[in-house]
């Protein structure tokens, strides 16, 4: 399956519309993303694996591979350190993200697999499917959805499955180019 999410802040998700935040600098092709510049990178990326709070969340319903995340994990971004755009122990002596967070964006999170397999140093960490804020702010590069929406994707998804980061196509784009259908009767 192939999960769709749009440049525009839309995803269809189970025959139904929902919203979704992606990168504060909007979304960039994946050749040109580079660490630390906020966009989410466009194209089709495999969901690895889940990592969930045990003391919030527990353990999704899901047929991807799960673990719960410690107090001491992280995930490094330190282009040039041997872990990067890996998880973590810490304390780590390069530059990384806490999983383990307060706000509770990270409270479950499907890893994607942009940049891992290996990893280019410089061409993006840590672009994870997570929990959105509530006002569906933006994120730093990943993927963003409602704790209920995540949810239900992560139960509709399985091994190979993929989530694809689209441009939007805008309504003038698509306007004109064909005779409106006639209703059905």
């Amino acid at each position: 399956m192939i999960f769709t999410a749009c440049s525009d802040g839309r995803m269809q998700l189970g025959g139904r519309e929902v919203a979704c935040a992606l990168g504060r600098t909007g979304v960039i092709a994946a050749s040109d993303k580079r660490e630390g510049d906020g966009a989410t990178p466009l194209g089709a990326w495999r969901l690895r694996r889940v990592l969930y709070r045990a003391d919030w969340v527990g353990a999704p319903v899901t047929a991807l591979p799960c673990a719960a995340i410690a107090r001491d994990d992280g995930w490094c971004d330190a282009p040039y350190d041997r872990a990067y755009n890996r998880q973590v122990r810490l304390p780590y002596p390069a530059s990384h993200e806490r999983m383990w967070r307060e706000d509770r964006l990270y409270d479950l999170v499907c890893v994607l697999g942009h940049n891992d397999d290996p990893p280019v140093p410089g061409l993006g960490s840590a672009i994870f499917l997570h929990v959105a804020r509530p006002d569906y702010g933006p994120t730093e590069g990943c993927v963003a959805l409602a704790r209920a929406d995540l949810q239900g994707l992560l139960a509709m998804a399985g091994a190979g499955d993929l989530l694809r980061v689209a441009q939007a196509i805008a309504p003038e784009e698509t306007s004109g180019t064909h005779p409106p259908s006639p209703p059905d009767r």
